[in-house]
């Protein structure tokens, strides 16, 4: 049986008295797309902070390719192979596109940068730069500032700077917060495409896009996970209709 690229035991989450992520497990294999769906108060960016490591567990553990990461900073844990969106853009808006993705794939630089020594001559940096600009079709936007650009292209834009470190497990946050039906539909193939061959946890509203998009599907409701399947399983689930989907939206 395939190891888990990520898996949750017992993952709790409190702030003070409140108990916010109650005891959640998760597995999530290498390659699989995984939605994560449930009401407005769920848990489910909480969820993420503690996989990242933007939060520290309250108990339970993380572990990423069989290795405890629980309690690792952000840093640490991005340069193991786990990388993520957020809801809010998280963009440098007076740097150019180019320079955006510049900085996010110099973080994967073998080499020590020094500050007397130029960017541009460090190897293989714009080359690595240009493909990733180009997959997410940014290229002929590159030299315009990333704040000029539209909120799809930003978060187009944020996409290639969270592949730019070639992780193994992508954690998006609602990427498809804000857009129109166009929009999503670009950011959908978009996202198929920029995670081939990588696992996806994705968190996301859009049901339509959820059951386009994912292997399996979890539900969280109230910190816990009260069901895990197939969208066809998901869809026919009648805790998640009464919980979340709804039954008329099931249907």
């Amino acid at each position: 049986m395939t190891e888990p690229i990520l898996q949750l035991k017992a993952l709790c989450k409190s702030f003070g008295d409140t108990q916010i992520i109650r005891g959640v497990d998760l597995e999530v294999a290498p390659g699989e797309r995984r939605a994560l769906i449930g009401p407005n108060g769920a848990g489910k960016s909480t969820l993420f902070h503690l996989i990242s490591g933007n939060l520290a567990a309250s108990s339970g553990t993380v572990a990423f390719q069989g290795r405890d990461i629980t309690g690792w900073s952000p840093q640490r844990v991005n340069r193991l192979g786990l990388a993520r969106s957020f809801q809010i853009t998280n963009i440098f808006p007076r740097l150019t596109v180019f320079e955006n993705v510049r900085l996010a794939v110099m973080r994967q630089q073998p080499q020590p940068t020094a500050f007397w020594r130029r960017v541009e001559r460090l190897p293989g940096l714009r080359e690595a730069t240009d493909r990733l600009l180009e997959q997410v079709r940014l290229h002929t936007r590159a030299t315009g500032l990333a704040g000029e650009l539209s909120y799809s292209e930003q978060r187009s834009l944020e996409i290639a700077m969270t592949v730019a470190s070639d992780p193994r497990l992508i954690l998006l946050d609602e990427p498809m917060a804000g857009m129109s039906s166009e929009e999503t539909e670009y950011t959908l193939n978009l996202i198929r495409e920029v995670t081939a061959g990588r696992a996806l946890l994705i968190v996301e509203h859009d049901m339509d896009v959820v059951f386009k998009l994912a292997d399996r599907i979890s539900v969280l409701v109230y910190g816990e996970v009260i069901a895990t399947g197939t969208p066809d399983e998901i869809r026919q689930h009648r805790g998640v209709r009464e919980a979340y989907l709804g039954e008329e939206v099931a249907a």
